[in-house]
């Protein structure tokens, strides 16, 4: 059964000097996080931006499907911290989203190095994020693991 999820922006005035609200719809766990062009090119300045909620999307999306994969081989985490780093750039006249470097550091007793870091770079071409963004995006995976 597919899964849909939602989420809404309210956005006024033009790009350059307007701004919008972002809210969740289908879980309402966030409601009007602010965002602008400004935090997309500049700094955040306490509002959030699409790259921003795309890392936390890639970040999530991988540490699930890390965690699965390393409990399939028998060696689940005790731990994973995950951090998604989305670069968005120009390229030529365009802007777009072009890199999503997975930053994953991880407690997996039972695990060696190398076994972590096959996990981890099956993970990084495997969860669905990865595969949206696949043939768009430039994803690297760069895996410690704890001892």
């Amino acid at each position: 059964m597919a899964a849909v999820r939602t989420a809404t922006v309210t956005w006024q005035g033009n790009l350059a000097s307007g701004s919008g609200s972002v809210s969740a719809g289908t879980s309402e766990l966030f409601t009007d996080l602010p965002v602008s062009w400004g935090s997309r090119t500049e700094g955040p300045d306490g509002r959030t931006s699409p790259e921003e909620l795309l890392a936390a999307a890639h970040a999530s999306c991988f540490a699930m499907a890390f965690s699965a994969g390393l409990a399939r081989a028998g060696t689940p985490p005790e731990h994973l911290h995950v951090e998604a780093e989305v670069t968005f750039d120009k390229v030529g006249d365009a802007w777009s989203v072009v890199s999503s470097h997975l930053i994953v550091i991880g407690r997996v007793p039972g695990a060696s190095p190398e076994e972590f870091a096959a996990a981890a770079q099956d993970a990084g071409s495997g969860c669905p994020i990865s595969r949206a963004l696949e043939g768009n995006v430039q994803i690297t995976v760069e895996p410690t693991l704890e001892e």
